[in-house]
């Protein structure tokens, strides 16, 4: 890969070959106005968390050598594992918040499943859905009114680039580079 100019947190401009400074520009491109950022502060979380929660509800076996961690591993877990080690490979500081991050919708979906065992609540996976169903419409209105195509559309790998680009922000207000 080529070096490219970017600027650094201080505004200077210096030269940068760190993949995922060129996926944060190129992420960038596509959310400049100012509602589409903010309709992405709102809906990219939920996704996350519905996209975790729905691939949650998916059926695991149950495996003997487990014994008493069954339901402790689920398709969820390999999801995390997989999406934490992109995260490590582009940037650790930002794998490390965005395990976190899991951590604390992991901690809120099984908030659900026990909400759930209660009368009168959905299921969970149903309460995903329509969340996940929500966060996809405000973010396709966001595009509509930013006027360019969401990034994942020429590329898969911005699903996964989304949330991190929203932690970056808040690493760049705390000074964590």
């Amino acid at each position: 890969m080529k070096k490219q100019k970017v600027k650094s947190y201080e505004g200077k401009e210096k030269e940068n070959n760190r993949l995922i400074d060129v996926y944060f520009k190129q992420y960038s491109a596509s959310h400049q106005h100012p509602i589409n950022k903010l309709i992405h502060w709102i809906c990219v979380p939920l996704i996350a968390f519905s996209l975790l929660g729905l691939v949650w509800a998916i059926p695991f076996p149950q495996l003997t050598l487990l014994g008493r961690y069954n339901g402790f591993i689920n398709w969820a877990s390999f999801l995390i594992a997989f999406s934490v080690y992109y995260y490590y490979r582009l940037s650790p500081t930002l794998s490390y918040a965005m395990l976190l991050v899991m951590f604390t919708f992991s901690g809120f979906i099984v908030g659900l499943e026990q909400m759930e065992k209660q009368d009168g609540w959905p299921q969970m996976w149903h309460i995903c859905l329509l969340i996940f169903i929500l966060g996809w419409i405000g973010q396709l209105i966001g595009h509509r009114i930013e006027g360019k195509k969401p990034s994942f559309l020429d590329d898969l790998k911005f699903l996964l680039i989304g949330p991190i680009w929203l932690l970056h922000f808040l690493f760049k207000k705390m000074g964590i580079h």
